[in-house]
Order: C-alpha cells, then structure tokens, then sequence
C-alpha cells in the first residue's frame, strides 16, 4: 500500500534537496524484506516501544490543543516571522517557561516547563500539550490560565488566538512554514502526493486525548475501539466553518483532508480492526511505510522516500529512531507509549475538557469497554471508511454501522455518563448538549 512516487517526480526531488539519502522508491511485496537481516530487531524494538508503556492503572488523560494565530479584526493570518508574529509570541512567552527549543540558527520553536510544553505547528499554528492529568478540573485550568496569558499578549498588538478546525480566512498553501526542517520535507513528500498534505500542515488544527493501557490486549482493543469511534467523534467534535477560506463544502472537513493527505501513514493502522491484531503487526507497518525524513550526519535531518525498514536494514533501531519513526505517523489512532485519539478539531476549552471526559468515560472503564466492543462487534475497516464518508454527506442525518449515527453518539454519551463520577459527568455537558441538539460548533457558527 505504500505511496510510490514516479521516477520523474524522484527525479526532480534528487535535484531540490541536497540533503536526500534516497530517490528509490521503497520496495513493494513481496520482495519489501528481501535485504533486511535486521528487521527482527527492529520489530522487536518497536514492540517493546509499545509494550514500555502498559501501566498497572491507567486513569491519566494527556491533552493537545492547537491554536490558530490571526489578526483582529478581519482573522488575517499571523506568521512566524511577521513584526509580532508567531516567534515573536514565543519569546514574550519565554518568561514563564524555562526551557527553549531553538534550531541551529537559533530561531526559537517551542518552550517548555514540568507538563507543559508550548511547540509550534507547520504554518505556526500554537499548541499546548499538557498532563497528563487525573483531575480534569486541574487540565481546565491548565488551558485557561494559557489562554487567558495569549489573550493577555495578544490583544494590545490586534491579534488572537482562535480555537477553530481550519483557517478561517486563508488558504493553506499562502501561509508561511515554520523554519523546521522537518516541515520543509513533510511539505514537499506530502505535496507530492496532493493538495490535501499541505492543507492538513499549514490550515488545519486540533483537539487530541492520550490515553494509557494495562497490558497488550488492552491496548489492542482499545485501538480497534477508537478507530470505530472516530467517524462519531469527528462528528461531534467537528468545528471547521470555512475551508480554503470559502465555507465548507461538507461536514466534517478535517475528515476528507485526513482521507486524501497520505494514505500510507494516515487513518486506519492497517488490519487493526481485525481480532487477531498484533503489536508485531503493526511494528511490521512501520517498517514498510516511507520515512519522508531520517537523521543524518550531515544535515541533522535528511529526505528518504525509503521505507524504514530498507533505511535500517543492518542495523537495529535505538530508541530514539524508534520514536522518531512512530512520529512519521498521523492515523486517526496512533500508538506510541501511549494512544493517541486525533480526530477532532480544536475547540473553545469547555469543549475540549467534555472530550477529555467522553474519553475517560468510554476507554477507562470495563464496562465502557464492553458497551463498546457492543455496540462495534461487527464494525470492520470497510465500515469505518463508509462511515466516513456518509458523515462528511450528511453529518447527524447520516447512518453508520447500520444505524443512526445520531444514535450512535447518544449511545457513546449514556455509556460515559454511567462511567463517570459527579464532576467529569458535570464536565461532559457541552458536548452532551450539542449531540442532543444534533447540532456541531460549525454548525453554530454557519448561523452567525
């Protein structure tokens, strides 16, 4: 399945980019493990990534939410180098983070300080990953206190920070990258393929939960159980009004850019909705998707459109490669040391915090579990796919998995709800009221 590029587009990539290690395309089935003595190793290394993160209770949420940078009036955008731009931003932040991360010309890209860290996204787009946390009251006053600290930054030089699923004025392609050379080559493989890769970097921003497991089956299932989910939850969560700076035309629009921006590295983990799925199978994934980018002596970062299983063909991946490779992946589902929910769009933080508790209440519960493993016994790849699409159609008119996806998502809410206790059921009650209503925020914000 893995993206080939032609000969005459690696050509072409062989003469732009001095720093690249390989213009072969990586080799298909079934000679793709022919010359890999060391791919034992490297299977076994990224299980072991994996299986390190089983903890004796998982209870804690970690939370990333992505901020989009514009003027106001008018929500023109805000680059990194503009006078008052995204750099300058993070450098009237520095003060309250100890820790900068500059690159070699000593441009800064993100900050940090004990759990938090403030990184930047492709087209400068503001994220703030923080937890992990236990005590969602906690995690709403984490993302408050940033908020309420950019608006504070913000306001006098007219700007803000919107909380939205896509640019609201601007297309994809005219905002500025980020110096990180890791984006210039993410750019331009992913431009390759098509527009959509560029948009997802440069236009799009989100909404993403963590969530920890117990033991291997634990994790399994639980993976194969938000992959269901995430036709539902990109409907629930969806808040993308405008695309390309026209309004949108379908529901669910961060859905369709997912879809189309790489299908080797994007969506469904392949085989993972089957009952038989192994952390083996997804390490053997991995290793026969392209790289895009590898570290390299030379450049610190080099391009490859090599899979990483001919780039480490002799030799056994360290850690560190190990992780980089596991962040060359964007599928709705992503498993590191932890799983990664990615669906939904960034969000006003009360929402944001509902998620964070319709999370909870679905994966950190037996009986949650059970409920689902219910309601999706005979949901498989093809039916996840379908229901992508009737959602971006028809958004709560649509029907999935045989039944009204409005009925779906009040069946998602009951069984969180039944999980959770007094507070995080409180928490829940935006969202809840907007599936009630079968309504999203983009719907609510087309009638303004």
């Amino acid at each position: 399945m893995n993206h080939t590029r032609t000969a005459a587009a690696a050509g072409e990539a062989s003469d732009q980019e001095p720093g690249r290690v390989s213009d072969q395309p990586s080799c298909q089935a079934p000679c793709q493990h022919a010359g890999q003595p060391a791919r034992k190793d490297n299977v076994a290394a990224l299980v072991a990534c994996f299986e390190s993160g089983i903890t004796a209770h998982p209870e804690k949420l970690g939370i990333e939410l992505e901020h989009i940078i514009v003027r106001d009036p008018g929500l023109a955008p805000v680059g990194y180098t503009d006078e008052q731009g995204v750099r300058w931003l993070l450098e009237q932040l520095r003060g309250d983070y100890p820790q900068a991360i500059r690159d070699a010309d000593g441009d800064i890209l993100g900050l940090t300080r004990p759990g938090e860290a403030v990184t930047l996204e492709p087209a400068g787009q503001l994220e703030l990953s923080a937890g992990p946390f236990t005590d969602l009251a906690e995690a709403s006053a984490c993302f408050d206190a940033f908020s309420k600290k950019l608006a504070r930054l913000l306001a006098p030089v007219g700007q803000r920070a919107l909380l939205v699923g896509y640019h609201p004025t601007a297309v994809a392609s005219e905002l500025e990258l980020i110096p990180k050379r890791r984006y210039k080559f993410m750019n331009y493989y992913l431009g390759d393929i098509g527009a959509f890769g560029p948009r997802m970097m440069r236009g799009s921003a989100s909404t993403q939960v963590s969530i920890d497991y117990s033991s291997v089956e634990d994790c399994l299932r639980k993976l194969r159980l938000a992959f269901a989910c995430v036709p539902v939850f990109s409907l629930i969560t969806d808040n993308a009004p405008v695309f390309e700076g026209k309004a949108r035309p379908h529901k669910a629009v961060r859905t369709k850019i997912w879809l189309e921006c790489d299908p080797d590295r994007c969506g469904l983990v392949p085989g993972v909705m089957d009952r038989d799925f192994t952390l083996e199978r997804y390490a053997e994934y991995v290793l026969d998707t392209p790289a895009i980018l590898v570290p390299c002596s030379s450049q610190e970062w080099c391009y490859s459109d090599k899979a990483f299983g001919d780039i480490y063909a002799d030799t056994a991946m360290e850690r560190a490669d190990v992780e980089h490779a596991l962040s060359m992946f964007f599928n709705d589902v992503r498993l590191k040391t932890y799983i990664e929910i990615r669906p939904a769009d960034a969000m006003p933080i009360p929402f944001v915090i509902a998620y964070a508790a319709l999370i909870r209440g679905l994966f950190y519960s037996e009986a949650s579990l059970d409920a689902l493993d219910e309601l999706f016994a005979d949901v498989d790849a093809g039916a996840v796919g379908e229901a992508k699409e009737r959602i971006m159609a028809a958004g709560y008119e649509a029907e999935v998995y045989g039944q009204p996806v409005a009925e779906v998502a009040d069946r998602l809410m009951t069984v969180a709800k039944e999980a959770l206790d007094d507070r995080d059921r409180r928490c829940l009650a935006p969202l809840d009221d907007l599936v009630s209503r079968r309504r999203t925020l983009a719907d609510e914000a087309e009638k303004i």
